[in-house]
């Protein structure tokens, strides 16, 4: 077996993992990060572990369902770890991993893109709404 470089490498993920195509792992991957509550999850996690009680007072309009559902998807994609301790009543905390880490500052970006641009964004869909109504669009 040949020894790569680190540039052949990628090449290779690149052509292996190809999200255009509909096959592809990655584009799964990509499917649960633009989640919405997997993004605010994770920004919420980013100051450190958390309760699951205290997640759910931070990412206010998350069901209980919604936000185990959502943690579970993180933690099986490597994401978030959770750890219990025996307590009366039982603790669970959950943390970043390295990978989840990783994500952080890109997620972060766009939770910050999003809030910069919001007003822009408003404006843009109200002016389309308006000409869609008109019969312009």
């Amino acid at each position: 077996m040949a020894t790569q470089t680190a540039a052949q490498r990628r090449e290779e993920a690149r052509l292996a993992y190809n999200a255009y195509l509909a096959g592809c792992p990655s584009r799964k991957l990509l499917d649960t990060l633009s989640d919405k509550w997997v993004s605010l999850v994770l920004a919420a996690l980013a100051d450190g572990p958390c309760r699951y009680s205290e997640l759910a007072r931070t990412v206010a309009g998350v069901s209980q369902k919604m936000l185990t559902q959502t943690l579970r998807t993180m933690e099986r994609d490597g994401l978030v770890s959770r750890t219990i301790t025996p307590s009366v009543p039982v603790r669970v905390d959950y943390r970043l991993t390295s990978l989840g880490e990783d994500l952080v500052p890109l997620m972060q970006a766009i939770k910050s893109w999003a809030e910069i641009h919001m007003d822009e964004v408003e404006a843009a869909r109200q002016a389309y709404d308006s000409s869609a109504a008109s019969g312009d669009a």
